[in-house]
């Protein structure tokens, strides 16, 4: 089960991961044909001012970072998610 606000984190991290193999002091010894994946990944990944417009829209799907779900709706999303995954 995935909430909105660790969908947000996944996301950034990822950024973050593809940014890191394309630097060869942050990832010596990572393939030229891998680097240049990551690369074109990139070029297309959404920038933070899309997520935020996104998490504007939908927060239910995608919440911003430092910003937080109140605990009892977080609770109770959890408690519907798992219910229907059952």
């Amino acid at each position: 089960m995935t909430l909105p606000d660790e969908r947000y984190r996944a996301i950034i991290y990822t950024k973050n991961f593809l940014q890191d193999l394309l630097n060869p002091k942050i990832t010596p010894k990572v393939p030229k044909n891998i680097r240049q994946r990551a690369y074109s990944l990139l070029r297309h990944f959404p920038e933070e001012f899309y997520l935020s417009m996104l998490a504007d829209a939908r927060p239910d799907i995608l919440e911003r970072k430092g910003e937080s779900f109140d605990p009892l709706y977080k609770m109770i999303k959890e408690f519907d998610l798992t219910k229907e995954t059952k």
